[in-house]
């Protein structure tokens, strides 16, 4: 007998969030949180474009597993600036993974309102820690007020552009995690034109020949402007 439609996603998702979570292990309430936010982003997704609809069927270990990695490269970070959020990737999963922690916010910085809108009400529905900030990725610092801990930002535009964003961020004693994939030497190579660097290559635990580029300094080279502008691939 054929398995229903719908209850063929139904395990289909409950096998990749099992993978998910044996890769980054959360605690029964951030489990709690992340299914809420799923369900909601589910929902959405029919009417905006949150994510690649290929990737729904592996929203787990793509984008939520992809995301709660980066907890592990800076464990002690309260405060945290997700830029280009989208659909909430890295920043509303670090949010719902912090939320039981004191002291700990995750600003998201988001262009287009629709998306804007969606990550307010999931950091509504899952009663996670966060303030979605409605701007253009270039204003952001001035958005955001206060020490930052760790700048992170996923699918949002070329390294050297990302760097250019985060710099201000870093200058004031925060770290930069950036989710790249298997172009990231090149994206790299392109980088070091602009900006004196020493990044910190992590493998993703995913799989998929990603990577997660960590930077503690960032200097611009004097000679050379770093292009500023983004283009929000979310």
């Amino acid at each position: 007998m054929a398995i229903p439609a719908q209850q063929s996603v139904a395990l289909v998702l409950a096998s990749d969030k099992a993978a998910a979570l044996a890769l980054t292990p959360v605690s029964r309430e951030t489990e709690q949180r992340l299914d809420r936010y799923v369900h909601l982003l589910r929902q959405w997704q029919a009417k905006t474009n949150l994510i690649a609809p290929s990737t729904l069927p592996n929203l787990w270990t793509r984008h939520i597993a992809d995301s709660l990695q980066l907890l592990r490269i800076a464990p002690s970070a309260a405060i945290w600036a997700d830029l280009g959020s989208g659909g909430g990737f890295p920043g509303v999963v670090l949010a719902c993974a912090l939320a039981e922690t004191p002291g700990t916010v995750v600003h998201l910085v988001e262009r287009n309102a629709k998306k804007a809108a969606f990550l307010r009400e999931a950091l509504r529905v899952t009663h996670s820690h966060g303030t979605v900030h409605l701007a253009e990725i270039g204003d952001s610092v001035d958005r955001i007020t206060g020490p930052v801990d760790c700048v992170t930002a996923r699918a949002l535009a070329p390294l050297h552009q990302l760097i250019g964003f985060a710099e201000p961020l870093v200058r004031q004693g925060a770290k930069a995690l950036f989710l790249k994939g298997q172009d990231v030497e090149t994206e790299l190579t392109e980088a070091t034109k602009y900006w004196n660097i020493k990044p910190h290559l992590h493998s993703s635990r995913t799989g998929g020949q990603g990577w997660i580029v960590e930077l503690d300094r960032i200097e611009r080279i004097s000679s050379a402007t770093a292009d500023g502008t983004a283009h929000d691939r979310h």
